[in-house]
């Protein structure tokens, strides 16, 4: 897992209080950023932010325009904030985005490539949103990608199925935590 980075997206609170099935998603979560910690692999967290009077959305955007509308992603709001169960530590970067894929809108290119990052391992809500689309903006960058299947969620169950089990095993090595940290910390 040499240069590689795990990346947290979308897991802000208001995202959390909408997607959260009480599976214990969150506990597995940290449990992969506390892994991926030890074994001394970078956590970049990946928000949405959104400036006050949202001048970054068209209105041709219907995704965009139904974000805005339930009132989500509004920088400084305090449901736009990374969950605490999950919450960043000193050293850690968050990165801002302004639209589905973590690369959309943000500096993390930049910053994925300043620490010689090639590969990516990839967690976060929803799974047919921000971890599809930052899956597919990775591939076109050549990043090496790893998805973590029960640290993404997706409102839809059958769907979030779909992609980890038919479409993602084709881009990406595909894992459940718990396999995962068994590959990067062998006992």
């Amino acid at each position: 897992m040499a240069n590689s980075a795990l990346l947290v997206m979308d897991v802000q609170r208001d995202v959390v209080a909408i997607a959260d099935d009480g599976s214990g998603y969150l506990r597995r979560l940290r449990a992969a950023i506390d892994g991926a910690r030890a074994v001394g692999i970078p956590v970049i967290y990946v928000v949405m932010g959104l400036r006050p009077g949202d001048p970054e959305v068209s209105p041709r955007n219907k995704v965009m325009t139904h974000v805005v509308r339930a009132g989500l992603f509004t920088e400084g709001a305090p449901g736009t904030e990374i969950h605490d169960d999950i919450a960043p530590q000193q050293g850690d970067v968050v990165v801002t985005k302004r639209r589905g894929s973590a690369f959309s809108g943000s500096d993390l290119d930049l910053v994925l490539r300043a620490r010689d990052i090639d590969s990516l391992v990839l967690t976060g809500i929803a799974t047919s949103a921000v971890v599809l689309s930052t899956l597919w903006h990775a591939i076109d960058l050549d990043y090496g990608l790893t998805v973590l299947t029960d640290a993404c969620l997706d409102t839809d169950p059958e769907v979030h199925q779909m992609l980890t089990e038919k479409l993602f095993p084709q881009w990406a090595d595909v894992f459940a935590v718990e396999d995962w940290l068994k590959v990067i910390a062998p006992q």
